[in-house]
């Protein structure tokens, strides 16, 4: 398919749906066949400029609207995006090769989020403080005025539309940058945004980390900033934003996360959980994955076995069909990374049980395919046990003892989410406290639960979203000090 017909999309800024400045566009590639999809506008500095400018102008009148109305405007965002869950469920199989069956959710849970902002908006409380006899001490929120989020390429309407909510309930004006390899839905919630919010609350920017994200992290006047995707951009990002002014940054960065299995749980229910936790129809592009079973040996072998026989069943195909389980990678450039840490895990001795390359078949001859991929006798001096793929491998390794089982729980760089199976209540409580990560399931995996902060500790990141925290980070504490003149009666 030529540029010329392939569809093109628009961006908001300050109102308006629009073109680069620059008259620049990205291609965005079905990652299914390499096919172009879409083109998307190439923001780049002069764009991004724009854009805070209209935000900084708007920022003033938004937070005068009240938290009321601007709930019930986060409220309407979620009925429109509702409406159009169809047309964005089958862009984003497109745009990201995520399977139907996962992406089923992702509408959903953004529309959810924006609903549980909108419900809790009231809660933006402050406190009076009993400091003096002769005077009223109180605090209160008041919003930052330009917020920017830049987001991650494996649930771009997911985290675009839920992570609108928050800052904007809070009073802040919102500068998205989407993941420039799967943007196309993100042009449509400019739309279900542009005559909704006044012009310059919301503008939604498609364009290139290296271009428009660093433009938005390096604008003095963004000061509130949030970032999903890697460890390594995430650093950047706090240098950069630095080196601009003093700026509040939240980090939801990777992860290599531990599934840890005691020797009393039930091998065929952590068969299922492990498949499950490892997110293969998102092709385990997911940070919250938990791509290490840190196995007893007692049972090690029984679960192996399971594990092995249930990742070789999963159906590589065509996203769109429901029948498949798991679909392409992202992008050329990121398969040839998993392909990279596959080959690290064959030269470091881990033994490869099943997967590991490019499923045959002519379906498979154009795509970014990747078989699901499962190693077993992973020791800690592997590569595979402490780096983060982002992709659909998984890796078995054994324990026989509770201080060996919390080194390697503990022994990596990352702490987002853990999962623990025991029917020992006693035991799963005290590991679920020593284990460093942010996010702890209790015999369960995956699930987001609404209300629940989610975010990591170590190198995975900094802050919480999806809950309370996510709401009150949007905002700045100001304390007000009101001396009352003469002295105060004991009684009226």
């Amino acid at each position: 398919m030529s540029d010329n017909a392939t569809p093109r999309h628009l961006m908001l800024i300050d109102g308006q749906m629009c073109q680069a400045e620059a008259g620049e566009w990205i291609t965005s590639v079905d990652p299914a066949t390499e096919e172009p999809l879409g083109l998307v506008p190439r923001a780049r500095e002069a764009d991004v400029s724009r854009a805070v400018t209209a935000a900084e102008r708007a920022s003033v009148d938004w937070e005068r609207v009240g938290v009321t109305e601007r709930a019930r405007l986060v409220r309407e965002l979620a009925r429109r995006s509702t409406a159009r869950a169809d047309e964005l469920l089958e862009i984003e199989v497109r745009d990201t090769g995520n399977t139907r069956r996962r992406m089923t959710k992702d509408v959903a849970m953004a529309t959810d989020l924006m609903e549980y902002f909108a419900g809790v908006a009231l809660e933006q409380k402050g406190e009076t403080i009993p400091a003096s006899a002769t005077g009223l001490h109180f605090t209160l929120r008041q919003p930052y005025g330009v917020v920017g989020r830049i987001l991650a390429f494996n649930h771009p309407f997911m985290f675009a539309g839920s992570r609108l909510a928050a800052p904007l309930i809070a009073g802040n004006s919102v500068i998205l940058k989407p993941s420039e390899e799967s943007p196309i839905s993100t042009t449509i919630l400019a739309e279900l945004c542009q005559d909704l919010f006044p012009p310059g609350v919301v503008s939604i920017l498609t364009g290139t980390g290296a271009e428009a994200g660093a433009s938005l992290v390096a604008d003095p006047r963004v000061k509130r900033l949030t970032f999903i995707g890697s460890v390594p951009t995430g650093r950047e990002i706090q240098r950069v934003a630095a080196q601009s002014a003093v700026k509040h940054v939240s980090l939801e960065l990777g992860g290599k996360n531990p599934l840890i299995v005691f020797d009393d749980a039930d091998p065929e229910a952590v068969a299922n959980a492990a498949v499950a936790a490892m997110n293969f129809g998102h092709q385990g592009q997911s940070c919250g994955s938990t791509s290490r079973m840190l196995i007893h040996d007692a049972i090690y072998d029984d679960v192996v076995e399971r594990v092995a026989a249930k990742i070789a069943a999963l159906k590589v195909g065509d996203p769109l069909s429901d029948n498949s389980d798991m679909g392409p990678l992202n992008s050329a450039r990121h398969l040839e990374r998993v392909r990279g840490h596959i080959q690290d895990a064959r030269d470091d001795g881990a033994r490869l049980l099943t997967g590991g390359g490019r499923p045959s078949g002519e379906q498979f001859s154009r795509g970014y395919w990747l078989e699901p991929t499962f190693f077993a006798d992973v020791t800690p001096d592997m590569r595979l046990f402490t780096t983060e793929v982002f992709g659909p491998v998984l890796a078995a390794s054994k324990w026989s003892d509770n201080s060996e089982l919390l080194a390697m729980s503990n022994g990596v760089d990352y702490g987002l989410t853990a999962s623990i199976w025991t029917n020992d209540l006693r035991r799963a409580l005290v590991t679920a406290k020593l284990v460093r990560a942010g996010y702890v399931w209790i015999n369960g995996t995956s699930t987001h639960h609404l209300g629940t902060s989610f975010g990591g500790v170590k190198q995975s990141g900094l802050g919480s979203e999806e809950g309370l925290e996510e709401l009150y980070s949007f905002t700045e504490q100001k304390t007000i000090n009101v001396v009352l003149p003469g002295e105060l009666p004991m009684r009226i």
